[in-house]
């Protein structure tokens, strides 16, 4: 008699309990010893029970952030004090309260968030019979022939396992920093060539950097012995295995005896680690290195610190700080770079008279000289920086001179390292611990100090002489005294004819006049007002001083203020503070140091496909947040090139507030007069009826068009009437095949002809007359990050007969 597989008989009593208790009217149990049936749901609450494989050492489900209406769908180690995160969906969506993930037939796993809206899937499948969360933390879908059609050891992200394999292609990614879970700079790859490596990636793009760690498993002669697979053993071990079966070992030294849990993550700080922790709570309750690679990230071209930073090896791991003068570029991770407050220009004079150095010993930055000067004192050395318009830093040491340009690349300190570093400052704006106010071009953008004190830290290992501290207390103490002062005058309400409900910083028109140098630095203007630079603190910032001629001006104050007050979101630009003095009413915005995206984009030089396609979803984020995931839902109104803005990274933020029309959380549409811009505007506004958030949608479809295109929607002729013609080309070119036309033949873009496809067709189906037909802006997220199929669209103006 043959035997049944165990499997089998697990799964047939299984679904026949299963079916009992469906047929008692509702499914008790969706889960036993870790097999999870079809049609199996989890929600996103606080006190939800996961997945759980047969031994309970793992776990699956969603993971809530303390404090925060925060859940990341993940698998965990359940068993362990801290419950450690070993799998989460690639981007690490973090999802609200309400959202579920359901194990759907011919689906596999689908994230939903409260609206039933498709967060994340992984594809389709023709058959399965279950799913499976195993005893080695794989999440497994198993088909009816019992094997695994799809499973998380499969579709890693920043951790591997005892038992796993990565082949050649599979990436793992670092996490951007401990909380936030979108993929990082940092990269593991098993390349074809047959060396394991470690290199940093460009966010923008995907593309690998060089390498900072070369495993060696490649055979330049004999390609039968080069490796081919990372393999995690179940006793802990890890090796590559050469495709003639010989082993290169990674875990050289011998692991800690006893019961273990063993995992290797790539850190955010670019260090692939491997980790231990006993299962036995009597023996301690936290992760300890068993090893890591590479010994010394710091001085291995890592760029483990990002562009202008220092990276000082504590305790073997990168400890990333801003030199004097410079300030973090992203407040919230310390190693994505610094950028200079100091602005070099050929054009104003140098020399002594107009700068310095602060002096920092044992730092340099070897991957950026420019000029060797060979054999050099160093008063000359720091003579001919002094001198150089184009000198930023001069490092001097061992008779040697190397002047620097900006960017800094791969900056280290170490104290064997005997070198002087000699960073330029001008005299008029000391950089932070000097003795002086911090350089007008400085940022601190999160406005809690930061910045300054990492530079003050950094300074304090190399300033010496009691003298020198004293000054800084005398100067702390008079610029306490300020801060009182200045407190105490703020402290009284000014009288205003505008009621703003907000917490943000309120200032006098005078305080405004003093940081915009009398409103001397134009940025824009737009049809509300005219923005200018300013710098308030050691903050640059942009300043929009509205008109207040007519009624609007008033009504737009109120409306901006109090929406964007109540907005945060990586893709909006931030509201700082605003004035509200009388007939005065200005608002302080954050900084956007590379301009409009119209600018960027209809330049002479076409950005890259990749990074244009970056910028398209970030704006579709943004306007997602804006319509869904705001307390009140907000309609923009005016989405356009010239209002979305561009970071220090260039990535694109959402700007202009002033003419949204905001709706109460239980409405879906409002009526109001006609606005936005020609060439944008959705067909609805004139037909005097209601219109909803998908005025928004079509004016970013117009957008979306721009942005593959790198063409205006609206042209102007010689009798300046204007006509609105990139629809009519789009769907033209789609309907004919011609792509190429559409793109100028951007081969960039043609070389990804699937997604640029997938683009063209989102934009139209954005662009469609009937604004019923036009999908949601989370479902355009989820077409152009490939999350569902795009289907063919109609076309988009069937009523006209001047198109289709």
């Amino acid at each position: 008699m043959a035997l049944i597989p165990i499997h089998l008989i697990s799964l047939a009593i299984l679904l026949h309990f299963v079916a009992a208790q469906q047929n008692n009217g509702f499914v008790a149990v969706q889960q036993n010893n870790g097999f999870v049936s079809i049609g199996a749901s989890l929600a996103a609450t606080p006190d939800a029970k996961p997945w759980l494989s047969s031994s309970g050492e793992f776990a699956f489900g969603f993971q809530q952030f303390q404090g925060k209406d925060s859940f990341l769908l993940s698998v965990w180690y359940e068993k362990i004090p801290n419950k450690t995160i070993i799998w989460y969906p690639k981007g690490g969506p973090i999802v609200s309260t309400g959202s579920k993930v359901d194990l759907v037939d011919r689906r596999g796993l689908v994230l939903s968030d409260p609206q039933g809206n498709e967060v994340w899937s992984f594809g389709n499948f023709s058959d399965f019979a279950y799913g499976y969360m195993n005893d080695t933390g794989n999440f497994a879908i198993v088909g009816s022939n019992s094997l695994n059609v799809w499973e998380s050891f499969k579709d890693p992200v920043d951790t591997i396992l005892p038992t796993q394999v990565i082949d050649i292609g599979v990436e793992i990614n670092s996490k951007l920093s401990k909380t936030n879970f979108s993929d990082g700079r940092f990269q593991l790859r098993l390349i074809p060539d047959g060396n394991l490596v470690l290199n940093t990636r460009d966010l923008f793009t995907d593309t690998p950097d060089n390498a900072y760690y070369v495993s060696g498993t490649r055979d330049a002669d004999n390609s039968s012995n080069s490796g081919f697979q990372l393999i995690f053993d179940v006793g802990g071990y890890m090796y590559v295995l050469r495709r003639n079966g010989k082993r290169v070992n990674l875990t050289e030294d011998s692991l800690p005896s006893g019961d273990f849990y063993h995992r290797a993550t790539l850190d955010s700080d670019g260090v692939f680690t491997q980790y231990s922790h006993p299962k036995n709570p009597t023996e301690g309750t936290s992760w300890r290195v068993s090893w890591f690679m590479p010994e010394d990230i710091c001085t291995k071209d890592s760029k483990a610190c990002g562009l202008n930073s220092v990276c000082n090896l504590d305790n073997n791991r990168p400890n990333c700080e801003c030199p004097p003068g410079f300030s973090l570029l992203d407040p919230n991770t310390t190693n994505a770079g610094c950028k200079p407050n100091l602005t070099l220009s050929c054009d104003e004079g140098n020399g002594g008279d107009v700068f310095d150095f602060i002096e920092i010993t044992n730092t340099d930055w070897p991957g950026s000289d420019f000029v060797s000067l060979n054999p050099s004192g160093e008063q000359t050395c720091r003579t001919s920086c002094l001198k150089d318009c184009l000198c930023a830093v001069a490092i001097y040491g061992d008779n040697r001179c190397w002047k620097k340009q900006l960017p800094l690349a791969n900056g280290y300190k170490d104290a064997s390292n005997n070198v002087k570093a000699f960073l330029k400052f001008k005299k008029v704006d000391s950089p932070s611990g000097t003795g002086g106010s911090k350089s007008p071009t400085g940022e601190d953008k999160n406005g809690t100090g930061e910045d300054e004190s990492r530079s003050l830290k950094f300074m304090r290992s190399d300033l010496i002489g009691t003298s020198v501290i004293g000054i800084f207390a005398f100067i702390g103490v008079i610029y306490m005294c300020f801060l009182q002062s200045h407190k105490k005058k703020a402290g009284t309400p000014l009288l205003s004819s505008t009621t703003v409900e907000t917490n943000l910083p309120r200032f006098t028109y005078q305080e405004l006049v003093k940081a915009t140098d009398g409103f001397k630095d134009e940025l824009g203007k737009g049809a509300f007002g005219t923005v200018y630079k300013g710098v308030i603190g050691t903050k640059i910032v942009a300043v929009k001083k509205l008109e207040t001629v007519v009624q609007d001006g008033q009504k737009e104050f109120k409306t901006e203020v109090n929406t964007i007050a109540r907005t945060h979101h990586k893709n909006l630009v931030q509201l700082l503070g605003y004035c509200d003095d009388g007939e005065k009413q200005l608002l302080i915005y954050e900084y956007m140091s590379n301009g409009t995206l119209a600018f960027y984009l209809f330049e002479d030089k076409r950005p890259s496909w990749n990074h244009r396609s970056s910028i398209a979803v970030g704006v579709a984020k943004g306007l997602t947040y804006l319509h869904e995931d705001c307390s009140n839902q907000i309609i923009h109104c005016d989405i356009k090139p010239q209002n979305i803005l561009l970071d220090d990274y260039y990535n694109a933020k959402i700007a202009d507030f002033g003419l949204a029309k905001l709706l109460m959380i239980n409405q879906s549409k409002t009526n109001t007069g006609i606005r936005g811009t020609k060439g944008y505007v959705a067909p609805e506004w004139f037909r005097n009826t209601a219109v909803t958030t998908k005025v928004d949608v079509y004016s970013f479809g117009i957008l979306l068009l721009e942005i593959i295109s790198c063409r205006k929607s609206v042209v102007f002729n010689d009798d300046a009437e204007d006509a609105a013609v990139l629809t009519d080309m789009a769907w033209d070119c789609y309907q004919e095949g011609r792509l190429d036309a559409f793109v100028e033949n951007d081969s960039e873009a043609l070389n990804d002809l699937e997604k640029l496809t997938t683009f063209i067709m989102v934009g139209l189906w954005c662009v469609q007359e009937n604004p019923l037909v036009r999908p949601t802006m989370k479902r355009v997220i989820q077409m152009l990050e490939g999350g569902i199929e795009v289907t063919e669209p109609p076309c988009p103006c069937p009523f006209s007969v001047t198109m289709c």
